[in-house]
């Protein structure tokens, strides 16, 4: 079970060939100063998942929580955030931290992890950032960008797991699942020419 809304964590795990439900229930994410990339990306993940685990404890649940850091950066509350997150990251590299979290209530067997991938930056300007906000919905990602898709206007290279920047690291998440006994139904699905 996804414990998750996110289009792009769905996308990677059916693109892998995994059969899941989306079971999200509505969790506010933490930012405390006094935490890490990783601390604070590791307790969203564990407070999303624990929190539809309680609600469906026969299933075995995934969660997960991204950010982006040069400082935290979370999702951008409106466009002219997002603007200023992209005006921030412009030119330089961040890093991109993803921690995961899988539990099973019915076994007590739980598993943890984090990915953490730095990310480089094409210099932008003002029209650069205009013209990506105007074909890409910035609200909903951590950082105000998305790797796929239009993200190469922005990004110069990835250091690290691209699967981790869109928001899961797969490589990892993969071999996590198989120690729950959850393997892909199918093989992965490869994009068309």
């Amino acid at each position: 079970m996804l414990a998750s809304n996110s289009p792009r964590r769905r996308e990677l795990l059916l693109e892998a060939g995994f059969e899941f439900e989306i079971f999200a229930t509505r969790v506010d994410e933490r930012f405390h100063v006094d935490l890490t990339l990783r601390e604070l990306t590791a307790l969203n993940a564990i407070r999303k998942a624990m929190a539809t685990a309680r609600l469906r404890p026969k299933n075995i649940v995934l969660a997960a929580d991204t950010l982006v850091a040069d400082r935290v950066l979370g999702k951008p509350k409106d466009k002219d955030h997002a603007v200023a997150m992209l005006r921030r990251l412009s030119g330089r590299a961040h890093e991109v931290c993803t921690s995961v979290f899988i539990c099973d209530l019915a076994s007590a067997k739980s598993a943890s992890f984090h990915e953490i991938s730095r990310v480089h930056f094409h210099r932008l300007s003002r029209d650069k950032i205009g013209n990506y906000l105007a074909r890409v919905d910035p609200l909903d990602k951590a950082g105000a960008y998305a790797a796929q898709g239009l993200g190469s206007e922005i990004i110069e290279k990835i250091d690290g797991s691209y699967t981790n920047v869109v928001g899961l690291p797969m490589e990892k998440t993969i071999t996590a699942l198989a120690e729950f006994g959850v393997t892909p139904k199918t093989g992965p699905v490869r994009p068309g020419p």
